[in-house]
């Protein structure tokens, strides 16, 4: 078993967004229970959330005037406590995705970088060897003018 290959980074990732639910539950009880949440953080995008979807609702079944009822403050609360705990647990998930990819990204650059001096070194040995050649070679013509100049033996 390989324990420098396990993925400590993926286990991490796996360990914030199983705690994001219940952080998110905890804040959604929180801002149940504080009257600033209920109304600046909660309210408004529940209201809005209900605009739109009642709006969408309705143009698909063909009343285009209705006017629509805003919720009352308790449903909106809660509407808003929700919205607000799956905001939180998708910016954390989106978050996790977003460091993995780039965990991914410097993994990828890394190994390139390895790749491209190991290409870098073998092109230098490639010339070093082509010149230990060259010089072999031309020490091999001088042998053999050399040998091409001496008298050749007499037999008697």
């Amino acid at each position: 078993m390989v324990v420098g290959a396990f993925p400590i980074a993926k286990l991490l990732y796996l360990g914030v967004r199983q705690m994001s639910k219940p952080v998110a539950n905890r804040i959604k009880a929180g801002a149940r229970r504080s009257e600033f949440f209920k109304t600046y953080i909660c309210l408004p995008p529940a209201q809005l959330y209900h605009w739109i979807e009642m709006r969408t609702k309705m143009r698909i079944m063909g009343f285009r005037g209705a006017s629509i009822k805003p919720l009352n403050e308790e449903a909106a609360a809660e509407l808003g406590a929700e919205l607000l705990g799956e905001a939180i647990i998708f910016f954390i998930g989106g978050g996790c995705m977003v460091l993995e990819y780039s965990r991914q990204a410097a993994n990828s650059r890394r190994k390139e970088e390895e790749l491209n001096d190991t290409i870098v070194s073998l092109q230098t040995q490639i010339a070093e060897l082509s010149l230990s050649t060259e010089t072999l070679d031309a020490q091999l013509r001088e042998v053999n003018r050399l040998l091409h100049s001496l008298p050749a033996p007499s037999s008697k």
